[in-house]
């Protein structure tokens, strides 16, 4: 029961949970950006929700069945096709020895993610397969490089524990609506009070949009320059979706690839449901920020997890 990769596009990673725990040591969180879809291909076949998974963007990966499996797909709609056949996303399928499964360009959102029975056979390193690229950790060869032509992937199961039906509304809950502005939540931070009340404004009342300068580290935004009395800041931790504004008053969104600590001042974080909708923006797509209680982000953390354990 193995898939060998055939042909690659921009970036295939291998990616679970990510990494807890080693921040101290200057070690990132890495894993799927889009942690939801992720879940769900998982929860497809039974599968520990942050079980590992291949995270494709763009497309133009190829894989070929050496023996029949059970796979599931989640999240973007990348055309994916088996020998021709078009594969939705949200839903398991049977991949035959010798067919080939192959992702197109995106119809909708940027990264889907495939689970196998299992997740992926690869040696941990710090408590997760994660590939990291500028740490150099993870992905099947420990050293965090993405899939390349020849790669052989292993599940770590013979058979799917489960196959089940994703709930239509789960099967597009990350992926942002063409033309319209995607609504992402901010928890305030501790930095909020120095931006002037003119900047304060326009963060909560303008539609900034995507730049191309986005990838698993950061993602700009291209708006309005905010003016912060902070020059710069003792370095501190920084949480997954910290929204810092550099100099040039344009704030960078801060994703799983993220540095462990840094010196501008932050706005505060987007939820991590947000920070799921956002891997799934092409650039220039419209985001507007809305403020969200740290009480009402948990609860919408835990009613995620909760359609899984159903």
């Amino acid at each position: 029961m193995t898939l060998r990769v055939e042909h690659v596009g921009p970036m295939a990673l291998v990616v679970d949970g990510g990494r807890s725990g080693v921040r101290h040591l200057g070690v990132t969180q890495g894993g799927a950006l889009d942690w939801v879809a992720l879940g769900w291909a998982n929860w497809l076949l039974g599968n520990a929700v942050d079980a590992a998974g291949i995270e494709i963007m763009v497309g133009g990966l190829t894989l070929v069945a050496e023996a029949d499996t059970t796979l599931a797909l989640a999240g973007a709609d990348l055309q994916a096709k088996v020998d021709g056949m078009v594969i939705q996303p949200g839903q398991h399928f049977v991949l035959r020895k010798g067919q080939k499964l192959a992702f197109e360009r995106p119809a909708k959102g940027l990264r889907t993610y495939l689970a196998l029975p299992g997740g992926i056979q690869a040696d941990a390193v710090m408590g997760s397969v994660s590939s990291t690229l500028r740490e150099g950790l993870g992905g099947l060869d420990g050293q965090g490089k993405p899939l390349v032509v020849g790669d052989v992937l292993r599940p770590r199961a013979q058979m799917a524990q489960g196959q089940r039906k994703t709930p239509e509304a789960a099967m597009t809950s990350s992926l942002p609506v063409t033309g319209e502005p995607l609504r992402l939540g901010l928890v305030p931070g501790a930095q909020m009070a120095a931006f002037s009340g003119t900047s304060l404004f326009k963060v909560f009342h303008s539609t900034w949009h995507l730049d191309q300068r986005a990838d698993r580290m950061g993602m700009r935004l291209v708006g309005p320059e905010l003016s912060c009395s902070l020059k710069g800041i003792i370095s501190e931790g920084i949480p997954l979706g910290a929204v810092q504004v550099p100099p040039d008053g344009q704030p960078i969104i801060l994703m799983n690839d993220r540095q462990t600590i840094g010196g501008y001042p932050r706005l505060g974080a987007l939820t991590p449901a947000s920070c799921a909708r956002l891997a799934q923006c092409m650039p220039g797509q419209p985001i507007q920020l809305q403020v969200i209680t740290p009480e009402r982000a948990r609860r919408e953390y835990l009613a995620q997890l909760a359609l899984w354990s159903r």
